[in-house]
């Protein structure tokens, strides 16, 4: 029944965009395309946005379950602006990447995008952060135990695509929905610092799911709550104030360059 369910999950978690509605320069900023080949031969689509001035650190950002790299571009740009370099990248299927999404190689694309990423001119892997946003959280944390980055964020993350199902397909009995991104399972075992956001007015991911990780997350962990805010409008209501907590965090992880 797992193997039947899975590919119905599938197309009803990932929403894949192959338009890309914009690119960096839109926003004003110096970018690069990217071609990043994953260990099982896929090949993704990415931009590396280099920070203005000597960059305060550097994000690989994991998008959520919908559109692509170019409904990210206000992330990017607050980002930058606030010194981050930044390497949006899209998943299989997802944009110019070839392939289809599916669990196991949204997790083998963010390895091959880190190894992207530290391969770029001044990164050092000290000063690394990854940034998950809904889904693409499951896929940091995923990443986070298998190669610990300075800091991780995740932002309107949820527990497990079970928890997930249970609220928005009610009638699928939960034993035979896979047990995908089961990061409450996970997070007592991340071992660098963390910080999760979250808005109070999340009707896809509600702000107890972010609660919950933070109470089973071990170590250094913070919870900001967007207050008004909601799932899909984080940036448009409060992109500034997500920007400067997200570098206010990162001021106290990261050594400044010399």
């Amino acid at each position: 029944m797992l193997l039947v369910m899975r590919p119905v999950l599938n197309a009803l978690l990932y929403l894949p965009s192959r338009r890309i509605v914009q690119t960096p320069a839109a926003a004003g900023l110096v970018f690069s395309d990217m071609t990043i080949e994953t260990e099982d031969g896929q090949r993704l689509h990415g931009w590396w946005i280099p920070a203005r001035s000597p960059a305060a650190g550097h994000i690989l950002f994991c998008h959520g379950n919908a559109g692509n790299v170019g409904d990210r571009v206000a992330h990017a740009s607050l980002l930058c602006a606030r010194g981050f370099d930044v390497l949006l990248f899209d998943y299989r299927g997802y944009g110019r990447s070839s392939g289809r999404p599916d669990e196991n190689g949204t997790y083998r694309d963010a390895r091959a995008a880190r190894t992207a990423l530290l391969d770029q001119a001044g990164v050092e892997a000290r000063r690394v952060l990854y940034l998950g946003e809904s889904l693409g959280g499951g896929v940091a944390l995923d990443l986070a135990l298998e190669a610990p980055p300075a800091g991780l964020i995740l932002q309107s993350t949820f527990t497990s695509v079970r928890d997930m199902a249970r609220r928005h397909y009610p009638f699928i009995p939960r034993a035979v929905v896979p047990d995908a991104y089961p990061n409450l399972q996970r997070i007592a075992r991340l071992q660098v610092p963390l910080l999760l956001i979250h808005g109070d007015r999340d009707q896809i991911v509600p702000r107890f799911h972010g609660e919950e990780l933070c109470e089973a997350a071990a170590g250094d962990t913070r919870m900001q709550v967007l207050v008004g805010v909601g799932h899909n409008d984080v940036i448009a209501l409060s992109g500034a104030a997500w920007a400067d907590l997200i570098a206010a965090w990162a001021a106290e992880l990261l050594v400044t360059p010399r």
